[in-house]
C-alpha cells in the first residue's frame, strides 16, 4: 500500500557520515554506505574538520565512519570533538592501526566501535548495522586486546551479581552478537536472551547495549575475547 494512502511514513534511512582522506577508498565506503531504505551517505568528506563544521552547521548524523590517519586534527581528537559537540552521534573508527596505543586513545575519546582496514562490502554492512542496533563492532583480535588489556591492569573485579548464564551473554555482547545470534548460541529463545540483557542493564545500571559492553571492558566483568 502506498505510504501516503496508508497513513505511515517510511523511517528514514540512519545517515552514515564517512571520514577517511583516502579519496578512492572514500568513495568506495560512500557507496557501500548509501543503501536506502536503510542507510544514507550525506557526506563523505577527508578531514575531521569538515565533519565538524557540517555538525556546527546544525546537520547530525547517525554514525561516523572514521579513519584515524586524517590530515589536520587528526582521528582521534575528531572523535573527542564529534562526540563532545553530539554524545548522541555514535562514531566507528576504521583504520590500520592495530596497536593499543590508538585503540586506547579512540576508545577514551568516545567511539563506539573499532574495524580494522581493509573490510569488505559485506562486513561493513554487518558492521554498522550491529552499530546502529546498539552494539560494539570490533573484530576478535581488537576485542582480545581491549579484554587482555583491562584483565592485566586492573585490580579484583567487581561481580555485580551476575549470573553465570548472564556473564555468557554480556560477553556475546562484547563480541557483537545480536540477540538472534546468541540465541542460537545459547540453544535458548530470543525471548529468553531479552530477558538476559534488561537483567544485565539493570545490575550494571545501565539503559542500552553500549553501556553494557562500555562497563563489563572497563570493569572487567568479562575474560577472553572470541575462540578463547
Amino acid at each position: 500500500m502506498n505510504e501516503r494512502l496508508s497513513g505511515r511514513r517510511a523511517p528514514r534511512p540512519a545517515d552514515i557520515w564517512v571520514v577517511e582522506d583516502n579519496a578512492a577508498m572514500r568513495t568506495t565506503l560512500a557507496e557501500v554506505l548509501d543503501n536506502p531504505p536503510l542507510t544514507t551517505c550525506s557526506l563523505a568528506c577527508a578531514t575531521a574538520e569538515e565533519a565538524l563544521t557540517e555538525i556546527a552547521a546544525g546537520r547530525v548524523p547517525t554514525l561516523v565512519l572514521m579513519d584515524l590517519g586524517l590530515p589536520g586534527i587528526g582521528g582521534i581528537a575528531g572523535i573527542e570533538q564529534i562526540c563532545h559537540a553530539r554524545p548522541d552521534v555514535r562514531v566507528i573508527v576504521l583504520t590500520v592501526h592495530d596497536d593499543e596505543e590508538h585503540v586506547f586513545k579512540s576508545l577514551r575519546a568516545g567511539a563506539s566501535g573499532y574495524l580494522m582496514k581493509p573490510v569488505s562490502a559485506t562486513q561493513l554492512t554487518a558492521e554498522v548495522t550491529t552499530a546502529l542496533q546498539g552494539g560494539a563492532p570490533m573484530n576478535a583480535f581488537i576485542a582480545r586486546r581491549v579484554l587482555r588489556h583491562f584483565g592485566d591492569s586492573r585490580p579484583p573485579k567487581p561481580e555485580y551479581g551476575l549470573t553465570a548464564r548472564e556473564r555468557d551473554v554480556l560477553l556475546r555482547l562484547v563480541n557483537a552478537r545480536t540477540i538472534r545470534q546468541i540465541a542460537v548460541e545459547l540453544d535458548v529463545s530470543p525471548h529468553t536472551i531479552d530477558t538476559h540483557v534488561r537483567n544485565i542493564y539493570t545490575k550494571l545500571h545501565v539503559t542500552s547495549r553500549s553501556g553494557a559492553v562500555a562497563t563489563a571492558l572497563r570493569k572487567g566483568l568479562v575474560g577472553g575475547g572470541e575462540n578463547d
